[in-house]
């Protein structure tokens, strides 16, 4: 396929545009009342489904890359990562606030003994440092191999925030199932791709950096 010039720019605001959108949304129906008859378990279902929206789209990144020949697309690779983070942050803020009233030693206590708890925190706790490590002057100081490292930690945070979804819903298996489906397929191409690249099978494009 012949590659493609897209301007990077213009990806990157459709992008920041379409990912501020659900937060402006929510934070409007709040001020106004609107988030229905269970306002705090639609903000944090909300929040949480953005999440993992947004972890998939990061990692679907580079496979579009790869497969359509646009260079430009790896920019929004950081941009998604971001934003998954931003709603994991508001997740945990609206669970901690609504659920436990920001009471420390209760959401310690409700870590240790509820397990989809347990992996929600541990995929935010795996999402913190890729969002701390995801500036270009933390790639320059880690070092493209040791950044590569910490990044592939993507993964198993997706991994463990698809199983939070899925204690979580109970019934509807669908969304969560789905996302399983979406970051399994996504996992299994990278596994495969590194495989290819240690056989020298395919190589990376000029001046890329391989990472998750």
């Amino acid at each position: 396929m012949v590659s493609r010039k897209v301007d990077g720019r213009f990806l990157q605001t459709l992008l920041i545009v379409n990912g501020a959108i659900p937060a402006l949304l929510l934070g409007w129906d709040a001020w106004q009342g609107q988030l229905g008859t269970h306002p705090q378990e639609f903000a944090i279902r909300t929040t949480g489904s953005l999440t993992l929206i947004f972890l998939t789209l990061t990692l679907t990144v580079r496979p579009l890359m790869e497969w359509l020949r646009v260079p430009a697309l790896i920019g929004l690779r950081r941009t998604a990562g971001l934003f998954s983070f931003f709603y994991a942050l508001l997740h945990l803020t609206a669970y901690s606030w609504f659920d436990k009233e920001l009471q420390v030693r209760a959401i310690v206590a409700d870590t240790l003994e509820r397990p989809f708890i347990f992996l929600g925190m541990a995929a935010f706790l795996l999402l913190l440092p890729l969002a701390v490590t995801s500036t270009r002057a933390m790639v320059r100081r880690l070092g493209g191999q040791r950044w590569r490292r910490i990044h592939w930690a993507v993964y198993p945070a997706a991994c463990a925030g698809v199983v939070h979804y899925y204690l979580l819903v109970k019934a509807d298996t669908t969304y969560p199932l789905g996302f399983g489906l979406a970051i399994g397929l996504l996992l299994a191409y990278r596994l495969l791709r590194r495989r290819l690249h240690r056989h020298r099978l395919i190589e990376d494009p000029p001046g890329q950096i391989r990472s998750a």
